[in-house]
Order: C-alpha cells, then sequence, then structure tokens
C-alpha cells in the first residue's frame, strides 16, 4: 500500500480523522439569560460600541489572540504544489501548534487561487477578523510580493513563516555555534544555498544579526549570485548586497573556504565542497526530509552540524520561533513585525540554551515550554522600542 493511501489501520491517518482542531465555546451558554448575553439582543450592544470605536474589537472579540493561516497551496511542505485542499491537514497542524506553544487561536485559510491579486484581495478582505496574518506554503517569487503589498495594506502583523521563522532560527542557531567555537558573526564566511523565500529570508537576517553582507555568498541552482549575472527582483538585490568579492561557480566554489553552510534549497551537496570548507565549520543543511549533506557525513569535516530533522540533535525547527513571534505581536497590539523584532525572537531563542551549549545542542527542544514565553517578551519589547506597539 503507498504511504499516501488511506490505511485505517495507520496511526497517522487514524489521527487525522475528523481533523485536528474545532471551535469551542469560552463562556457558559446553559440559560436563557446566559443566550441573551452572548447573542441577541446583548451582543448588539456591543457591535454598536464596536462600530463607534473600532479599536474596541481587540477588547471585546477573539482578535486579540487570533490569527490567519492563509495558503494557496502551492510550496506545501516538500510535497510541492498540491493545492488548496491537500494543504489543509499542515494548516491544522500549524494551527494547533499556535495553541499549545502560545495560546495562540488561529483559523486555517486555504485559498483556492494562485494568484497574487486575488490572494492580496482575499486576505485583506478577511483581515477584519484577526489579530495577525501568518502567510505558509506559497512558492516564491510570488510570496515576496504577496507579503509586502500585504504588510503595505494592512495595519496587523503579516508574517510568511517559511522566510522569516526559518531565518528566525538560523540566525539563533549560529549565534549559538558562533559563541561555542569562539567565533564573532562578523568574522564568519557564510555560504547559502538556496535563494527561493528561506534562502532569501535567512540571507537578509543573518545580515540583520550582524553577518558581514560582504562575507555572505548565495547560490541558486544555477550557481553563485552575483554581478557577474543578469538578473531581476530579489536575486538582482542579493547579488547587490552580497558576495564582495564577485565570485562565480557553483557550490563548491561558493564554500571553499567558507566557515558555514546553510543549506535552504533541497539539491544535494557533495562531500568534496563541504571538505573544501574551512576548519571548525558549521553546516546547518535544513532540506526535509534528505538534507543537503547528510549529518554524518557533514560531521566528518565540521564542528557543528544542524538539520531540519528531529531524529538529530540541533533541530533547526520554525515551531521555536512563530508561535511566540505573533503571541508577542499580538500583546504588544503590533502593526507590523519589524527587522528588530525578528532579531529579538533569535536572540531569546538563543538565550533559552545559553548557558548550557554543547555541540549537540545549540538550539533548545521544540518542546521546551520556555521558549515561546521568551520569544513573546522580547518580540513585545522591540515592538514598543520600534514604535509599532499599541499597547
Amino acid at each position: 500500500m503507498s504511504s499516501s493511501t488511506p490505511d485505517p489501520a495507520d496511526p497517522v491517518f487514524r489521527l487525522h480523522v475528523g481533523g485536528k482542531m474545532a471551535v469551542t465555546s469560552t463562556v457558559p451558554l446553559t440559560s436563557r439569560e446566559d443566550l441573551s448575553l452572548a447573542y441577541t439582543p446583548g451582543v448588539a450592544r456591543v457591535c454598536e460600541a464596536i462600530a463607534a470605536d473600532p479599536d474596541l474589537a481587540d477588547t471585546y472579540t477573539w482578535v486579540s489572540h487570533t490569527v490567519a493561516v492563509v495558503t494557496d497551496g502551492s510550496a506545501v511542505l516538500g510535497l510541492g504544489n498540491i493545492g488548496p485542499r491537500a494543504a489543509l491537514p499542515v494548516m491544522e497542524g500549524k494551527a494547533v501548534l499556535f495553541k499549545q506553544f502560545a495560546g495562540v487561536d488561529a483559523v486555517p485559510v486555504c485559498l483556492d487561487t494562485q494568484d497574487v491579486d486575488e490572494i492580496v484581495a482575499a486576505v485583506r478582505a478577511i483581515a477584519p477578523s484577526f489579530g495577525g496574518i501568518n502567510l505558509e506554503d506559497i512558492s516564491a517569487p510570488r510570496c515576496f510580493e504577496v507579503e509586502r503589498r500585504l504588510d503595505e495594506a494592512l495595519d496587523i502583523p503579516v508574517f510568511h513563516d517559511d522566510q522569516h521563522g526559518t531565518a528566525i532560527v538560523v540566525l539563533a542557531a549560529l549565534r549559538n555555534a558562533a559563541t561555542l567555537l569562539n567565533r564573532k558573526l562578523g568574522d564568519l564566511r557564510v555560504a547559502v544555498s538556496g535563494a527561493g523565500a528561506a534562502g532569501v529570508a535567512v540571507t537578509k537576517m543573518l545580515i540583520a544579526g550582524g553577518v558581514d553582507p560582504a562575507r555572505v555568498v548565495v547560490c541558486d541552482s544555477r550557481g553563485i549570485i552575483g554581478r557577474h549575472r543578469e538578473l531581476t527582483g530579489t536575486k538582482a538585490e542579493l547579488a547587490d548586497l552580497t558576495n564582495a568579492e564577485g565570485r562565480e561557480g557553483d557550490v563548491t566554489e561558493a564554500l571553499r573556504g567558507a566557515d558555514v553552510l546553510v543549506g535552504v534549497s533541497g539539491g544535494q551537496i557533495p562531500e568534496a565542497a563541504v571538505a573544501g570548507m574551512a576548519p571548525g565549520g558549521i553546516v546547518f543543511a535544513l532540506a526535509n526530509p534528505t538534507p543537503e549533506v547528510h549529518p554524518e557525513v557533514a560531521a566528518r569535516h565540521v564542528a557543528v552540524v544542524a538539520t531540519g530533522r528531529s531524529d538529530y540533535p540541533n533541530q533547526i525547527n520554525n515551531v521555536l520561533a512563530f508561535p511566540g513571534v505573533f503571541r508577542g505581536a499580538l500583546d504588544a497590539g503590533a502593526t507590523r513585525i519589524t527587522d528588530a523584532m525578528k532579531v529579538a525572537a533569535a536572540d531569546a531563542i538563543a538565550g533559552v540554551v545559553a548557558e548550557s551549549l554543547t555541540a549537540d545542542a545549540i538550539v533548545p527542544s521544540p518542546l521546551d515550554p520556555r521558549v515561546a514565553p521568551a520569544v513573546a517578551d522580547a518580540v513585545a519589547e522591540a515592538a514598543r522600542r520600534d514604535g509599532v506597539a499599541r499597547r
């Protein structure tokens, strides 16, 4: 039987019967008085108050603790463009992680369109029901425009987790790996393999966190990105920002003498390329389920290895970031999520294990209950410093 064929005896399919979430009431509904308070006629007074002062929706509805998890199904996990219905189990999973780790209520919204204008219009139309928008599994390069336009149009946080969640945790992990190896971020030569949503965000986040852009080289499927190539959009921005030495060639050339490899491409990187890195290096091979470099192979040549998998040490997992990021943004009533808020989230994640670092423990476990509160506090404080908080 194929792994995708429903098997009633399979625990994965058994768990998913009926979905993974439901809506429950937070108020009693056992008497006529309860009904009159929660619904008509009492609810009309609340509606009138919000109509007179829309900001009251934060107090008298679920908006202050609820986000929409929005996808078009175009880049789901490692499965690719499987569409909105097939994406729904992932969005439900994301929603229950929000609730479990940060007490944030989340609603899956799977859109039956992959047109940028239609996605933006749909999210703008539903935005009054939510305190934030978590974009999920939308393929590059459309995801960049969707996020940018929604961020400009809405006064609530918009966050594409495939970009920024990964980037935040990578920065946290690299900060701790550098500390463990007695290195400074600004001195590290970094190669990023992959220039999609995650690769672009990781590059920008590492630079925001202290990595020298001149010492960063980014590769896509055609090789090193630089001014020697005719590029447009985000890749042209990367060419202007990175690769100050003007390197050309493939990932092997990008890794020659590099201190750090961040793999977010899904493509395989030969062992010989990793062997060409500087001594005492760091490899984050994050493709799932098959890392760009097998961790046991990478460990032959570098000092610290991380993957996206749960069966190896140092799992770079978005769940370390997004629940606390949204909890903090909602608590502060943030109108957007700034770079400083993302850097603060990375610092908070790193700080959870800062006193107990080993080569096999540069990030907390995704199940560590300390993470989301620490991230939330740091993000809320950064939002207030950046002037984007309403409370």
